[in-house]
């Protein structure tokens, strides 16, 4: 795609549309002189080189890139327009767009009937997931992996509910003798799954927890939100083909929630949240008699927490989605490059004599550290943090991000490291742009580099 084409493009379709309404006079008050704008312009552009290579390969640290040229196109284009998709009169076209990939979404996940919508960001669309778990469910509280995203637990406090962290396994996922001590207690209304960790990339075993939800009698919400769209290489051929069990449960899942500004490709922030009963809708309930009143259709502010959300996110979803759909031939092809990127940089780490894998990557993280020695704790968590701060100001810089791992947890893995601290920065790569396929080679390489530089001897 050029770019700079489609992008003078979507400037002349929307003059176009805009002069069939008949010409008006700008305001004198909104006139900027083009040198006064081409001064300021040269400032900000100057300021946002203040900002780390999110586009290149070289950098492989947290879950960020660039929107695809469709989205940026899609977002622009319909932000000449600005319109609203709290109501159907502040944007019909883009509420129709919303549905649209909302239901592309569902059948993802393989819902068949559903409520869902678009949100600002997946912290948001979690909200109202569990929002609508404390209605279901008045008193009793959340229950979530102990790697968890954050979010869970804030929300919690948000919504005024209890919230019960369940310890992991020795590869991040919710252990389910854990799970079900909790939900013994009668505390627990709703079980909140994450089908990759932000930190490990872990996928619970949403078909195995399932089962015990039901003899329990709770809900079963998934956080997606970075993980949602491998469930397009589940079951697939390849090295990159994921096991089909825990992505297929989805399907009788209470609710899910996905972001598609990881790996769906689009700018910041597009979220969704999808119900499987929509029913639930029923919770939302409200009226804005200066709002809603151009239809008799059901408006997404409706079935929504937030008001006012960006039509443009919807458009720049939609127009994404009409080129790379989120099928295993569309989206999926994206996802597997950098799944294979990770799986051969897991490889590589295996064979190394400099670095050590903290754990096989399940999706498109990988984890590894430092070997040192002596192998201590403090000692892996020095060289992490000395490699992450030279990694990213090295004449040929790489970027990367740590994670802090708790002593047992690292312990458990890997038995023979020394425990002379409460736990270690790891180093951490998120391996989301598919160009990362073509430079994993370069990355291990300069890494085992930084690596060398470091004494041994801690």
């Amino acid at each position: 795609m050029d770019l700079q084409y489609w992008l003078g493009r979507a400037t002349h379709a929307i003059q176009d549309w805009a002069d069939t309404f008949g010409p008006h006079r700008p305001h004198p008050s909104l006139q900027v002189d083009d040198d006064r704008f081409a001064s300021a312009f040269a400032g900000f552009t100057e300021r946002l080189k203040d900002n780390y290579p999110f586009f290149h390969p070289h950098y492989a640290g947290q879950m960020l890139k660039p929107p695809h040229p469709a989205a940026v196109v899609g977002y622009l284009t319909a932000m000449l327009i600005n319109p609203n998709n709290h109501a159907l009169d502040g944007g019909p076209a883009t509420a129709a767009m919303e549905r649209e990939v909302v239901a592309q979404l569902a059948a993802m996940f393989g819902y068949g009937a559903h409520l869902g919508h678009l949100t600002t960001s997946g912290t948001i669309a979690n909200l109202e997931a569990l929002f609508v778990a404390r209605e279901l469910h008045p008193g009793r509280g959340i229950a979530h992996s102990a790697d968890a995203h954050y979010t869970h637990g804030r929300m919690c406090h948000v919504l005024g509910m209890a919230s019960h962290p369940v310890r992991t396994d020795s590869q991040g996922r919710m252990d389910l003798e854990a799970l079900q001590d909790v939900l013994r207690t009668g505390q627990v209304g709703t079980v909140v799954l994450t089908t990759g960790s932000t930190g490990l990339g872990a996928v619970d075993p949403v078909h195995e927890i399932l089962p015990l939800a039901e003899q329990y009698g709770v809900r079963v919400h998934v956080d997606a939100a970075y993980g949602g769209f491998f469930t397009l290489l589940a079951g697939s051929g390849g090295i990159e083909g994921l096991p089909p069990d825990p992505w297929r449960a989805i399907a009788q899942a209470d609710s899910v929630v996905v972001d598609p500004h990881k790996h769906g490709l689009q700018p910041y922030g597009c979220g969704a949240v999808l119900f499987r009963d929509p029913e639930v809708g029923r919770f939302y309930l409200h009226d804005s008699p200066y709002t809603y009143f151009t239809s008799a259709e059901l408006h997404l502010g409706e079935i929504s927490l937030e008001c006012s959300r960006a039509g443009a996110s919807a458009a720049a979803l939609w127009l994404t989605f009409q080129l790379l759909p989120p099928t295993p031939e569309g989206l999926g092809r994206v996802l597997a490059a950098g799944r294979r990127a990770a799986l051969k940089w897991a490889d590589l780490i295996e064979t190394s004599d400099l670095l050590e894998l903290y754990q096989r990557p399940q999706l498109d993280i990988v984890t590894y550290f430092p070997a040192v020695d002596p192998a201590t704790l403090s000692g892996i968590d020095a060289a992490s943090a000395r490699i992450l701060a030279d990694g990213m100001t090295a004449p040929d810089p790489v970027y990367v991000s740590t994670l802090k791992a708790g002593h047992e947890a690292f312990t458990a893995r890997h038995p023979k490291i020394t425990a002379d601290a409460d736990g270690a920065r790891i180093l951490r790569s998120v391996l989301m742009k598919p160009e990362s396929e073509h430079h994993v080679e370069h990355l291990h390489h300069r890494l085992e580099q930084l690596t060398r530089s470091e004494p041994l001897n801690s």
